[in-house]
C-alpha cells in the first residue's frame, strides 16, 4: 500500500503539491475561523445533571441573568485608616460618575452602606458590564473605568483598586500575550536552528515550517467548520495546543522521512527509488504513529467535562491532517528538490562512522540488562514522586504577583471575606411550583451561615439573608466564604459539607441547589477525576492494538504500554518534586494531567513506535536480537533525538512566560519528552527487546531469515571485524 502510495506521490508531485494549495486556498476562502467556536466559560463544559449547573439554569429562570460580567472597585484610605462619612459619600459620587460617563459596556456602577466593610477599611463599587462575560471588548472597558476614577479621588487621600474577573485577565492579557509569542518565536527558532544543526541545510530546516503552515491552514478550517456543524464549544486553549500539536507531530514525521531517505542515499539509492523506499518504510510507521495519537486524542469522547471532550476530534483531525501531508506532500516536495533538500551539505553522500548512536547501539546491545536497570530504574525513581501530587484550583494564585486587579483582590480581603468577588449560592426551587414560605429561610440562612469556612451571608436589597423571585417559587442565598473561593479548601466545602447542609436546612417543599463559582469547580474537579479514570484505560487498551497491528506481535505491546504509564508517572513525579517539593506550590494545576496525556503519552508514542519498528525492521533483516537493538539505536537514534529535542525545547521556552501555570506546563512536558525520546525510547525499549528476544514478535515473525535482498543491510559496512 505504501510502496503505491509512495510512487504516486513522487512521480505525479505536481498533482499531489496542487491538491494541497486548493485545499489550503479553499480553507481560507469558505471556512470559519476557530476563535468563532471557542469559549472561556468553564461552566459551558460541565452536563446539566451537575448541581452546580442545575442551580445556576435554575437561578437565571427566576432572576433573571446573574453571572454577567462585573467589575469592582476596591476603595481604601491612602494611610491605611478607616473610611469617613466624607469618604463614603465621595465613593457614593464616584459611583455616579462611572455610570455618568459614557463608557463603552458599562452598563452602571453602584454602592450601598452595605458595600462598606464591617471595620470600615473598604468600600465597594460594583461595575455591571454587560450580560456576556466572554466579551473580549471588556478589556479596554477596564483601562476607560481606571481613568474616569482618577479626577474623582484626586486629593481626597483615597485610593482605588480595579479587581475581579474581567481585571485580572485584562492585567494579564500582556503577559499572556507575550507568552504565546515567546512560544512561537521559540518554537520557530528551535526548529531552524536544529535542523541546520542536523542537516546543514537551510531547505531541509524550513520544510517543517512550510508543512506545518499549509497544514494548519487546512485542519484549523476544518475543525471550525465541523464545530459549527455538530454545535460544539472548543476551549480557547485550543489554538496554542493545535500549534504546538501540529508543530511536534509534523516535525516528528517529516524528520522520520528526511532520515530514511538521506539513509537510502548512502546506500547508493537514485533519488526517485530513495523516496518511494522511504515512503513505503516510514509510511507504515508514520501511519501506525498518527493513528496511536488519533486514538489518544479520540478517548477524549469519553469525557464528561466539555473542555476534555471538546478537544479530542480537533486534535485528532490535525494529525490526520499532518500524517496525510507527512506520506504526499513532503515526499512530493522533495521530489523536485532531490538532493537539493540537503544543500549546501555533502554529508549524505557519505555513511558516518563512530558516531556517538553507534557507541550507544554497541553498549545497548551488548550490555541491555544494565542499560535496562538504569534506564527502567531512573524511571522508576521520578514516578514515586507522583504518588505524593496534590492538585491545585486556585487559577488566580498561578498569575503574576503585583497587578492592580492582584493587589485590589488582597485590599478587598482586608474587609471582606475572600470569597466577595465569587459569592456562593445557595437557590432552594418550591416543589411542583408552590411558593416558599419567606420566614422559613431565615432559619436555613442561620444554619448555613454557621458552616465552617462561610464568611458571611450578602445581605439581599431588603436586608433580608435571602432573596427570593416575583412569583415567590425560588429563593437564593448568597454566601461569602472565607477563604479564596478558588482555593481547594473552598473546593471541598462548596462540593461536600455545604452540600450536605443546604440539602438538611431546605425549608419544607423545596429543594437546595449549590451554585457559584467554588460549586462549579467542585464538579469541574469531580468530573476531572472521572475523566482520568475512563480515559487512561480505554486509550491504553486502544494503543496497545495499534501496536499490535503494526507489530504483528501481542508480547512487545505488552511491555511498550507499561513503558508509557511509566513515563507519564515519572513525568508527574518529576513535577511535583520541583514545583510542590523546590518550589513549595500548594500543589500542580488541575489540568497537568491532561496535558501530559496529551504531549507526552500520545505524542512521546511516536518515538517508541519508530524505535519498535526499526527493531522488528532489523530482526527481519535476519539480525540477532542484541545486533538489531545495536542497529535500531544507531539508525533511529538521531531522528528520535533530534524529534524529542525540538518538541522539548519548544515547551521549556515556556518557563520564559513568567505565570506559573504556563511555567509549570513547559517544565512537566518537556521533561516529559525528554524522558520518552532519550529514556524509553532511546534505551529502554531497545534492551528490553533484546532481552525478550525473538519472543517479543510472538506470534508474529519469531523466526529469522536471511536479508532481504531489496533492502540491503549496509549499517555494518566500515566496522572492524570484531564488532
Amino acid at each position: 500500500m505504501f510502496e503505491r502510495l509512495g510512487r504516486f506521490v513522487v512521480y505525479k508531485r505536481w498533482w499531489v503539491i496542487g491538491a494541497w494549495l486548493i485545499a489550503a486556498a479553499a480553507t481560507v476562502a469558505f471556512a470559519p475561523s476557530l476563535g468563532d467556536v471557542t469559549t472561556s466559560d468553564q461552566a459551558e463544559f460541565l452536563p446539566s445533571r451537575y448541581e452546580s449547573i442545575q442551580a445556576t439554569e435554575i437561578a437565571q429562570s427566576a432572576f433573571g441573568r446573574t453571572d454577567g460580567a462585573t467589575a469592582t472597585i476596591v476603595v481604601k484610605r491612602a494611610d491605611g485608616g478607616p473610611l469617613t462619612e466624607a469618604d463614603q459619600a465621595t465613593v457614593g459620587k464616584l459611583a455616579e460618575t462611572i455610570s455618568a460617563a459614557g463608557i463603552p459596556k458599562v452598563t452602571g456602577a453602584v454602592t450601598a452602606p452595605q458595600a462598606v466593610s464591617p471595620n470600615r477599611l473598604v468600600q465597594l463599587v460594583t461595575v455591571g458590564l454587560g450580560d456576556n462575560p466572554q466579551d473580549p471588548t471588556l478589556t479596554a472597558a477596564i483601562a476607560d473605568i481606571r481613568t474616569a476614577s482618577d479626577p474623582v479621588l484626586a486629593d481626597t487621600g483615597l485610593q482605588r483598586l480595579v479587581t475581579g474577573d474581567i481585571a485580572m485577565y485584562a492585567d494579564n492579557e500582556d503577559a499572556f500575550n507575550d507568552a504565546l509569542v515567546i512560544v512561537g518565536a521559540a518554537t520557530f527558532i528551535l526548529i531552524i536552528a536544529l535542523l541546520l544543526i542536523i542537516y546543514r541545510s537551510p531547505l531541509a530546516a524550513l520544510l517543517p515550517i512550510v508543512t506545518v503552515g499549509v497544514v494548519t491552514t487546512v485542519s484549523t478550517g476544518l475543525i471550525a467548520t465541523m464545530a459549527k456543524l455538530f454545535g460544539m464549544d472548543a476551549d480557547p486553549s485550543i489554538e496554542i495546543i493545535l500549534t504546538i500539536v501540529l508543530y511536534g507531530v509534523g516535525t516528528d514525521y517529516i524528520l522520520f522521512l528526511l532520515f530514511r531517505f538521506r539513509e537510502r542515499l548512502r546506500a547508493g539509492d537514485q533519488v526517485k527509488p530513495a523516496l518511494v523506499t522511504s515512503v513505503h518504510r516510514v509510511g507504515e510507521v508514520i501511519a501506525s504513529a498518527a493513528g496511536a495519537i488519533v486514538i489518544a486524542f479520540l478517548a477524549l469522547l469519553l469525557a464528561v467535562f466539555g473542555a476534555f471532550r471538546s478537544l479530542g476530534p480537533a486534535l485528532a483531525i490535525a494529525v490526520v491532517i499532518m500524517g496525510l501531508a507527512a506520506v504526499t506532500l513532503v515526499p512530493a516536495v522533495v521530489s523536485l528538490t532531490g538532493t537539493a533538500v540537503f544543500w549546501p551539505s555533502k554529508s549524505w553522500k557519505r555513511t558516518p562512522k563512530g558516531t556517538t548512536f553507534q557507541r550507544l547501539g554497541r553498549f545497548t546491545g551488548r550490555r541491555p540488562v544494565v542499560v535496562a536497570v538504569l534506564s527502567g530504574g531512573l524511571m522508576i525513581g521520578l514516578a514515586v514522586g507522583s504518588l505524593f501530587m496534590k492538585t491545585d484550583y486556585d487559577q488566580n494564585a498561578q498569575l503574576p504577583s503585583g497587578t492592580e486587579s492582584a493587589e485590589g483582590y488582597e485590599a478587598l480581603q482586608a474587609g471582606f471575606p475572600a470569597g466577595a468577588l465569587a459569592p456562593t449560592q445557595i437557590v432552594f426551587k418550591a416543589d411542583n411550583g408552590g411558593r416558599i414560605d419567606p420566614a422559613s429561610l431565615t432559619a436555613a440562612a442561620d444554619k448555613l451561615r454557621g458552616v465552617p469556612g462561610v464568611g458571611s451571608i450578602m445581605p439581599g436589597p431588603d436586608g433580608s439573608p435571602a432573596t427570593v423571585s416575583p412569583d415567590g417559587t425560588v429563593a437564593r442565598v448568597d454566601l461569602l466564604l472565607a477563604g479564596s473561593p478558588y482555593s481547594n479548601e473552598a473546593l471541598d466545602l462548596a462540593g461536600g459539607e455545604l452540600r450536605d447542609v443546604a440539602h438538611a436546612a431546605a425549608p419544607p417543599g423545596t429543594q437546595a441547589y449549590v451554585g457559584g463559582l467554588s460549586s462549579v469547580f467542585a464538579d469541574i474537579k469531580d468530573a476531572n477525576d472521572r475523566d482520568l479514570r475512563v480515559i487512561f484505560p480505554v486509550a491504553g487498551l486502544l494503543i496497545a492494538v495499534i501496536l499490535a497491528l503494526l507489530l504483528r506481535s501481542l508480547v512487545a505491546p505488552l511491555y511498550l504500554i507499561v513503558a508509557v504509564v511509566l513515563g507519564f508517572f515519572a513525568t508527574l513525579g518529576a513535577t511535583v518534586i520541583a514545583f510542590q517539593g523546590i518550589g513549595g506550590r500548594p500543589g500542580l494545576s488541575f489540568t497537568l494531567p491532561i496535558i501530559l496525556y496529551l504531549f507526552v503519552v500520545a505524542i512521546g508514542t511516536d518515538y517508541n513506535i519508530l524505535m519498535i519498528a526499526r527493531l522488528r525492521e532489523e530482526a527481519r533483516l535476519g539480525h540477532d536480537p542484541r545486533t538489531a537493538a545495536d542497529l535500531a539505536v544507531e539508525h533511529g537514534g538521531p531522528s528520535v533525538a533530534a524529534a524529542g529535542l525540538i518538541l522539548a525545547g519548544t515547551f521549556a521556552s515556556m518557563l520564559l512566560a513568567g505565570i506559573a501555570f504556563l511555567m509549570e506546563m513547559g517544565f512537566s512536558v518537556s521533561v516529559g519528552i525528554l524522558i520518552a525520546a532519550f529514556v524509553m525510547a532511546m534505551f529502554l525499549v531497545p534492551s528490553v527487546t533484546a532481552l525478550v528476544g525473538r519472543r517479543a514478535w510472538w506470534p508474529g515473525h519469531t523466526d529469522t531469515g536471511p536479508p532481504a535482498p531489496a533492502e540491503p543491510d549496509l549499517a555494518l559496512a566500515g566496522r572492524p571485524a570484531n564488532e
